[in-house]
């Protein structure tokens, strides 16, 4: 099935984790709808952000290249500072900032930021998407609640091959 919806599981065979990884998060665009408020004008660009250390190092900015996201210019941002990457779109919240994970989703949890992370038990607790590798296989948990809290609307085809998870903390 998620061959299908996403078309790029079956790829994980043959490239490095972290490239299916950010096949995902660019597959992730076309089955989430971002709120209005989410953009200060019409022209503003789509941000794709890191936080913290980039497992990525250039292959977020090459799936992005010359693409665009909901007839926005794609910009790939980094920082270590939350505080900088309130105007993302989607912020992927690297390993590295494990202990720093409940302030982070408490900074943005309200700002329609689609939060992914490959961390374990990150769904559980509190971001929206998680993406976990067994077997060789990139498992996605989506966090129903997080998903309620963000104002964004998720597609239920992203639903139906994600594994739904709660914090229970929904509003």
């Amino acid at each position: 099935m998620a061959v299908d919806v996403l078309n790029v599981q079956a790829q994980s065979q043959e490239l490095p984790e972290y490239a299916v990884k950010a096949a995902f998060i660019y597959k992730f665009t076309k089955f989430v709808d971002w709120p209005a408020q989410a953009f200060a004008d019409p022209k503003e660009p789509f941000s794709i952000c890191v936080l913290g250390k980039d497992p990525f190092g250039n292959v977020l900015d090459q799936i992005f290249s010359g693409k665009t996201v909901n007839g926005r210019e794609p910009v790939v941002k980094r920082s270590n500072s939350v505080e900088e990457l309130k105007r993302c779109h989607i912020l992927f919240i690297s390993s590295s900032e494990k202990k720093r994970l409940a302030r982070i989703i408490e900074v943005i949890k309200f700002a329609g930021i689609l939060t992914i992370g490959d961390m374990d038990q990150f769904a559980e607790s509190g971001g929206i998407i998680g993406l976990n590798e067994q077997d060789k296989k990139i498992n996605i948990e989506i966090n129903v609640d997080a998903v309620k809290r963000s104002d964004l609307k998720i597609s239920s085809k992203l639903l139906i091959i994600g594994k739904t998870v709660s914090d229970g903390t929904a509003r």
